[in-house]
């Protein structure tokens, strides 16, 4: 047994331990934003800037939550267990945005150009496991 306080009198016992039971995944999703999203602290001072920076922050998350939503489900949809998407191709069950952004992170387009006529352009080739990640997500490759 353990202490809970609140400050807002409107929740019962009960709604305030269901709230402290969501606090871990809060938690872990801005603890995010200093690790995946590398977010060094800032100083303002002006409140509409301060909000504004909470607000993309907030966005953010929230892209990063529905990317891990979108690729679970689709996983679970399509039967998929786990996914080589850790390093050395190790399967991963819960893959998570961080993941999804390293494994795109070396897909480059380059194009030489010359007196601003594109003379060559070198494409991307995207590998098995990213086509399947972007079908999974409902992206198309060929948008990618």
């Amino acid at each position: 047994m353990y202490p809970l306080m609140t400050n807002d009198r409107k929740l019962s016992a009960a709604q305030v331990l269901q709230a402290h039971k969501g606090q871990p995944m809060i938690e872990k999703r801005f603890e995010q934003i200093k690790t995946v999203h590398q977010i060094a602290p800032v100083f303002l001072k002006d409140e509409g800037r301060i909000e504004a920076l909470f607000t993309l922050y907030a966005i953010a998350l929230l892209v990063q939550a529905l990317i891990e939503r979108e690729l679970r489900q689709a996983m679970a949809h399509e039967a998929i267990e786990e996914l080589p998407i850790y390093p050395e191709q190790r399967q991963c069950a819960h893959p998570t945005t961080e993941q999804v952004l390293r494994l795109f992170s070396l897909a480059e387009r380059h194009q030489l150009r010359q007196h601003g006529r594109t003379v060559q352009a070198f494409n991307l080739t995207l590998t098995d496991l990213q086509r399947k990640v972007l079908a999974l997500l409902g992206v198309p490759a060929s948008t990618f």
